[in-house]
């Protein structure tokens, strides 16, 4: 077989041997009214890549492609597709499908669907489970499917659409903008976008880190300033100061929350978006009392709010700090590996899928 009736992947076999790649046949659900066949020509390597397959979040159906930071060329569009022609540039971010018509969907949540579909590792309701970018192609709903600006590189475009949009939507949420400090958590493959998108919404931002080699590149992302977490007593200059600190971080685990949780304004949030393999630590729930603050967290974002992230990435010429890998069982492994040990800056973009698929339709 082939395209169409079936694609090719890079695919994990075993979690215990987690970053070795096959290529292997991928059977894709069957085209429906409003799906888009997207030749695919980038995929970001997100954290969600290795902590499935690492076995961090749980149990993966196997054998497995992940990568779900798509872009590609749409080469079939069914015939109820109005957003999306033959030969668009488009890109498919975390998730896939939702129902569409539950009332969290109607209200324009439907990235919290209690039927979605990721985009690898997740079954659609006929039985076929989902499988994501590190491949030749992708099989999409068009309500998921966005087109790229014309100006966005398309290895840049990648990594916004589940990095990128996992820290606009909050910080959209949150009223990000004048009058508004906001802090960002973490400087890393989700913090620098939290960084950049805070700046250019127009907030007061400012970042917060453990490493204080950041510091450079914080303040060249947007940040007024720079707190190293690493100073004595850093949280108390500090005190009752942000509206909204949104945690990008991967090792909550390890903090005092109440630390951070003192640095709050009146009433303003914590907010995760960073999923450590870790439960949260434990705090009391005196700690919220001294600024009536709270603690929160989020899932990506929905499609106005994907659509509006790269109508903002395009005006304000928001560039993404990638670096590429050539996709391959080799290349694949080399980038699961070192995101899993953090070595990247921010993020990696696996590209040249023509020469890895070169017979794909």
């Amino acid at each position: 077989m082939g395209y169409p009736d079936s694609f090719e992947g890079f695919m994990i076999t075993s979690q215990e041997n987690w970053s070795d790649f096959s290529r292997k046949e991928i059977k894709p659900k069957p085209f429906g009214d409003y799906d888009i066949d997207i030749r695919i020509q980038a995929c970001g390597v997100c954290g969600s890549d290795v902590h499935t397959i690492t076995g961090g979040w749980g149990e993966a159906s196997l054998p497995l492609c992940v990568g779900h930071e798509i872009v590609g060329e749409a080469i079939k569009v069914g015939p109820k597709v109005q957003s999306v022609k033959k030969g668009d540039r488009v890109g498919v971010g975390a998730q896939i499908w939702a129902c569409l018509e539950c009332k969290v969907c109607k209200s324009g949540n439907e990235n919290y669907c209690p039927h979605q579909v990721d985009t690898y590792n997740a079954p659609y309701p006929d039985g076929t489970v989902s499988q994501g970018g590190y491949s030749s192609h992708v099989r999409a709903h068009e309500y998921f499917t966005f087109k790229i600006p014309d100006n966005i590189e398309t290895e840049l475009a990648a990594p916004m659409l589940c990095a990128g949009l996992t820290c606009y939507s909050p910080l959209v949420r949150a009223g990000a903008g004048p009058g508004k400090k906001i802090a960002i958590l973490g400087i890393g493959g989700l913090g620098h976008f939290g960084l950049m998108w805070s700046n250019a919404l127009g907030a007061e931002t400012y970042a917060i880190s453990h490493s204080p080699n950041k510091r450079d590149d914080a303040l060249k992302l947007g940040a007024k300033e720079f707190i190293s977490t690493q100073d004595k007593d850093w949280a108390k200059p500090w005190a009752f100061t942000f509206d909204f600190i949104l945690n990008t971080a991967d090792m909550t685990h390890e903090f005092n929350l109440s630390e951070y949780m003192s640095t709050l304004a009146v009433n303003g949030t914590f907010h995760n978006v960073g999923l450590p393999d870790q439960p949260l630590p434990s705090i009391m729930a005196q700690d919220f009392a001294p600024n009536g603050s709270k603690i929160g967290g989020s899932h990506i974002g929905c499609r106005p709010e994907a659509l509006a992230m790269l109508k903002l990435a395009s005006e304000k010429n928001i560039k993404s700090w990638v670096e590429t890998i050539d996709v391959s069982e080799k290349g694949c492994k080399e980038a699961v590996e070192r995101v899993k040990k953090n070595d990247v800056h921010y993020r990696f973009t696996l590209v040249n899928y023509d020469k890895a698929f070169p017979n794909r339709g």
